[in-house]
């Protein structure tokens, strides 16, 4: 027997509940289908309870300063790490569990719990039972890369999602990965108490960015007594009593470090190996990212995909986004396009670093003529009062056409701070716009248009 919905969504991360909303509400019976914990990925394992964790890391941190500021602690500060656990799983619990309140609410749509796979173009199983609908939408998400590293498969290891799961402080933590997941725990585990290294393969951190916020990134790692090894390959593994022994390089240049814990957080791969995507005829490429067009249908007409798994953005703001532009497209008669959205994210090492649009160094390899201004956070006013004047503030801005092409604030408040830059270049009004307005003091976001006065050719 086959049971017939209007629409079917795989998964209940941050765009299949929205979207089901949205479905129901114009009268549509939804299936919706989540073989694990709703709220996906952000909920469970990645922005709820890592920030969750961040905020712990940051008051034992701020605690350690107390002097710097005139506040007299009496005795340590020490970090109970069960406390800290439990904090965050209650914070993840409340969010997951007003979302499976919202969903119950939710008339002409059914949260079945189970593994979808595909058995024909618009037909799914879950665990034996047919589900058939003529719009099936695809929002499975993503995991852990764990790499075939020599001996890695020997070691006990932690991925960002069993790292969650400490109760206990590790002794010392050797992070393999030089990327935003890799520092957000290297800091995190620092300020918590452990010794950690960072072990990454490239000549620098964060690659993607300027040389010069990845060097003031380390810089400000370093400093808090964070170990940074570069080029950091080969690598191997072995298990050496109770700890464990990660080899970097080869021959005489080899470096051997021991640690108690160790973290693997080299990236992340889509969950669609286990979709059946060949059975429905889903295209996918090499690395198994669903194959979707501008508007996220996939090359099987009704069929989209939306969120991590289509390999158009790795963000909960993008998956959001991706409900938001399938939801005015078929329900509001819109146009809205994937190609539209501008690049925007935030790496939350302290201070963070808030992202949009395009870096100087990609300006300069798409041959623009740009002009470019920057700033360290030693001169904005709201860092010094606040002690915190790590980093830097820098805008591109196109020299021929004024308009914005990115900006990075590297720097206390830089990823709310971005947002202005972000909404000038979503307004598609040139950079005068914003150099022209008259922002609040003390802030972050008063130094931009003073930065765009400033602009020189770069």
């Amino acid at each position: 027997m086959t049971e017939r919905f209007d629409a079917i969504v795989i998964g209940a991360g941050q765009a299949g509940p929205p979207l089901a909303g949205r479905l129901t509400d114009a009268g549509m019976t939804v299936a919706l289908i989540e073989r694990h914990l709703v709220g996906g990925t952000c909920v469970n394992a990645g922005c709820t309870p890592t920030k969750t964790m961040i905020a712990s890391a940051k008051a034992a941190h701020v605690a350690r300063r107390a002097g710097d500021f005139g506040v007299v602690l009496q005795g340590g500060v020490t970090v109970d790490m069960r406390a800290v656990k439990a904090r965050k799983d209650a914070v993840s619990g409340t969010s997951r569990g007003n979302l499976e309140t919202w969903i119950a609410g939710m008339a002409g749509c059914t949260l079945i719990r189970g593994h979808a796979r595909f058995v024909g173009p618009k037909t799914v199983d879950v665990d034996g039972t047919a589900i058939t609908a003529e719009r099936i939408f695809i929002n499975v998400g993503g995991r852990a890369v764990v790499p075939d590293m020599p001996g890695l498969d020997r070691v006990p290891h932690l991925t960002s999602t069993s790292i969650l799961d400490l109760d206990v402080l590790p002794g010392h933590l050797v992070v393999v990965g030089g990327s935003y997941v890799a520092l957000e725990f290297a800091q995190m585990f620092r300020r918590f108490g452990s010794d950690v290294t960072i072990l990454e393969r490239g000549s620098r951190l964060i690659a993607r960015e300027d040389e010069e916020i990845s060097d003031a990134v380390k810089g400000f790692l370093e400093d808090e007594g964070i170990r940074v090894v570069l080029g950091a390959e080969p690598l191997s593994f072995e298990k050496r009593g109770a700890a464990v022994a990660v080899t970097a390089g080869a021959g005489s240049g080899a470096r051997t470090i021991e640690g108690s814990h160790v973290l693997v957080a080299v990236g992340r791969r889509p969950n669609t190996d286990d979709l059946g995507l060949d059975a429905a005829g889903i295209r996918s490429d090499s690395r198994g990212f669903i194959t979707v067009d501008d508007r996220l249908e996939t090359n099987v007409p009704g069929v989209f995909a939306l969120g991590d798994c289509n390999g158009r953005g790795a963000f909960t703001h993008t998956s959001y986004n991706d409900f938001e532009i399938v939801a005015a497209n078929l329900l509001d008669g819109g146009n809205r396009k994937v190609s539209d959205r501008i690049p925007a994210y935030a790496l939350y090492t302290d201070p963070p670093l808030g992202r949009v649009g395009m870096t100087e160094t990609e300006a300069r390899r798409a041959g623009r003529r740009i002009l470019v201004g920057s700033r360290p956070m030693t001169r904005v006013s709201r860092a010094v009062e606040k002690g915190e004047t790590d980093g830097l503030m820098k805008v591109v801005v196109d020299a021929e056409t004024r308009m914005i092409l990115g900006g990075a604030i590297l720097g206390v408040g830089g990823d709310e701070a971005i947002h202005g830059v972000l909404d000038v270049m979503n307004a598609k009004v040139p950079y005068t716009t914003l150099q022209q307005a008259v922002p609040i003091h003390p802030t972050v976001s008063e130094l931009i248009p003073t930065i765009l006065g400033e602009l020189k050719p770069g």
